[in-house]
């Protein structure tokens, strides 16, 4: 009997130890513990991503995820290969160069009589405008049939050496990129919102979420008066809560032979331009300042959203002429020869563009505008300032800024979290508007060396190609 009771126990202590063993394995050993990087923390007191909090004290912050070394591309120049604006692309072959208009060519300033001397060569001018602002005529061109984009663009250089001639290149917004499935919703006074968006009640009094998550305090609603911010992006629900009253003026250049483009992503970059302050968390970071939002996008014939060179090229032109402080560019495409010479009149002319670093998750191909060395390029960070995954990387970043699990406004009147390098760039635009509207300098490199003193320096020391200068962290003054 005594034996038989010990045979058990032991029977029982083995399984015991089988049982811990197994426990221990899948709790602590299938990885490593995260590498972190001791560094002082950011003076912001509060600074909220997707509902984390950065504390004010010194703490242990997650290293920036280490990514493959490539060759950096020069920022005065790039090639590319869109495959995909919505849902997963292959970003390995991204080439943002071969994504334009099926059969369509941009050109500006050919000679007088370019439209008849075309149409003798196969070619059909679909579209001729005066951009008068940047005193520029652009021609979009179909070409003939059977004939690909680049030949037929090195058939007409080679008629007219010297007009500007290239495709009518595509641009994205840049967002994350997901698959499309079905998501649970939560109904609001106006529409439906994302279920994961935060309540009123996780926020508190937080009356703007975009503010509180780079440690700005909450603002009277009159805050940024007297400023007026030019916007590319795409359409607006301009009767959501937080936009409606405020002060917008909107205008759409999309083909009108199509449907203009979803209001997904303008409304979201506009209410944290200048959202009006809500318990809701929607308020934007200069919700006094006038927006002047231009919208870019439409729905080709397959039902996808495109914007292109000519769109961009004629809300440019509208911004201009409307003498805003400074420009939101949310956009990435490729490095077109027709928008670089219009880019470098508008440099001539004293706008200040500030625009998003792009979303390829590359440090190969830059992403134009914000490649173009008059332009400020802002990239995206996370949860205790970490480099946001799809950000782009190359010498032509400027400043960090949080774009990471953002809560931005949804046409319908809700809300929703998103991740993007647009949701990054409306901080540098909103504080480099004020800086203009007191009568700062114009000049891109005046403004860069102005707020390079105002920052958090993130990765190596110094200006790097993942965070630029760093995190900035310079307050704004509502008084102009």
């Amino acid at each position: 009997m005594r034996t038989l009771l010990y045979s058990l126990v032991g029977i029982l202590a083995c399984a015991l130890l089988i049982w811990g063993g197994v426990f221990a394995y899948s709790k602590y050993g299938k990885g490593k513990k995260p590498t972190t990087v001791a560094r002082k923390a950011p003076s912001a007191s509060r600074a909220i991503f997707g509902g984390a909090a950065d504390p004010s004290s010194s703490r242990s912050i997650p290293a920036a995820p280490a990514r493959e070394s490539r060759p950096e591309t020069p920022r005065s120049g790039a090639s590319g290969n869109f495959s995909s604006f919505d849902g997963d692309s292959d970003f390995a072959n991204f080439n943002p160069d071969k994504e334009f208009e099926d059969g369509e060519l941009v050109v500006i300033d050919p000679p007088s009589n370019f439209s008849d001397a075309v149409r003798r060569l196969g070619f059909t001018v679909l579209e001729q405008s005066r951009l008068d602002a940047l005193a520029l005529t652009v021609y979009r061109v179909r070409v003939p049939r059977g004939v690909s984009v680049p030949d037929a663009r090195r058939q007409l250089l080679s008629r007219f050496p010297d007009a500007t001639i290239d495709a009518n290149h595509r641009f994205d917004p840049s967002q994350e990129r997901r698959r499309r499935s079905p998501r649970r919703t939560r109904r609001t006074r106006r529409g439906t919102a994302p279920a994961t968006a935060p309540t009123s009640r996780r926020r508190g009094k937080t009356l703007s979420v975009a503010r509180a998550a780079v440690g700005w305090k909450n603002v009277p609603a009159n805050c940024g008066k007297g400023v007026r911010i030019g916007m590319v992006d795409s359409g607006i629900d301009l009767k959501h809560p937080a936009l409606l009253g405020q002060k917008i003026e909107f205008r759409s250049f999309h083909n009108p032979k199509r449907r203009k483009g979803p209001a997904a992503h303008g409304t979201a970059v506009a209410a944290m331009l200048i959202g009006k302050p809500s318990e809701k968390g929607w308020g934007g970071l200069l919700p006094g300042a006038q927006l002047v939002a231009a919208n870019m996008f439409e729905l080709d014939r397959t039902g996808r959203k495109v914007g292109n060179t000519i769109a961009l090229l004629k809300s440019l032109n509208w911004l201009l002429k409307k003498k805003v402080h400074a420009v939101n560019l949310s956009v990435a495409g490729s490095d077109n020869k027709v928008l670089r010479k219009a880019m470098d009149k508008l440099r001539k002319k004293g706008l200040v563009m500030i625009a998003s670093a792009g979303n390829w998750a590359r440090n190969d191909r830059p992403a134009f505008p914000a490649a173009y060395g008059h332009v400020v390029a802002v990239t995206a960070v996370g949860a205790y300032r970490s480099i946001y995954s799809q950000a782009n990387q190359g010498n032509y970043i400027d400043f960090a800024a949080p774009g990471v699990k953002m809560l931005t406004a949804a046409p319908g009147g809700g809300v929703r979290r998103q991740s993007g390098t647009s949701f990054a760039t409306p901080y540098l635009t909103a504080l480099m508007a004020l800086e203009v509207a007191r009568g700062g300098k114009k000049s891109p490199n005046a403004l860069r060396r102005t707020f390079s003193k105002s920052v958090f320096d993130l990765g190596s020391p110094g200006r790097d190609k993942i965070f630029g200068w760093g995190f900035i962290e310079k307050k704004p003054n509502c008084r102009i």
